[in-house]
């Protein structure tokens, strides 16, 4: 699929903020694609698709994980975790996409995961610090991001597991898992 009729087709369901929030990390995606050798297609595909489900009504979101068999571990976490999920279910089934690394990016951009592949973590990132992003480590993240991709996806995930606990939210178990990796696998 080319980006225009890609582009296309998300705008049509996320408009406004949540679209320039898309392009944001389309543009991001890219330029880390092309600093750490990641296909540039597939990481702008991933990036565009990426938020496709975002505004959707959380009944339908719930559906779409029921339907895609996802983890039933995502159903007792925040809602905000279910669009990534879904929206990967809905790519391969309305739009044949089949691509399981442009799927799996798309999947975990919310959670990550351990052992991430090239382009998750680049989705991962590139929605972490495209440039309409403004909160606390945001910078930092984004100049390690410049250096080494790896420490900066263990930043993001250090600083949205902090985030998290601050604010006493549940951590989905996923999140610990790519922490953990990280920390496991640091040399």
């Amino acid at each position: 699929m080319d980006r225009e009729k890609a582009l296309g087709i998300v705008e049509s369901k996320i408009k406004g903020p949540r679209f320039q929030h898309t392009l944001g990390v389309v543009e991001t995606a890219i330029k880390l694609a092309e600093k750490y050798g990641a296909d540039k297609e597939q990481a702008e595909i991933a990036a565009i698709f990426h938020d496709y489900a975002k505004l959707m009504p959380i009944s339908e979101l719930k559906n779409f994980l029921i339907a895609a068999q996802e983890d039933e571990r995502l159903l007792l976490y925040h809602p905000e975790l279910w669009h990534g999920p879904a929206a990967a279910y809905i790519l391969k089934k309305e739009f044949a996409i089949e691509n399981e690394d442009i799927l799996n990016a798309i999947r975990f951009h919310t959670t990550g995961r351990a052992n991430m592949s090239l382009l998750e973590k680049i989705i991962y990132l590139a929605d972490y610090i495209e440039p309409g992003r403004n909160f606390p480590g945001v910078v930092e993240t984004r100049k390690l991001a410049k250096i080494d991709l790896d420490q900066a996806v263990y930043k993001a995930i250090s600083n949205t597991i902090s985030f998290l606990v601050e604010k006493k939210a549940a951590i989905y178990p996923d999140t610990f898992e790519a922490y953990n990796f990280f920390i496991l696998n640091k040399n």
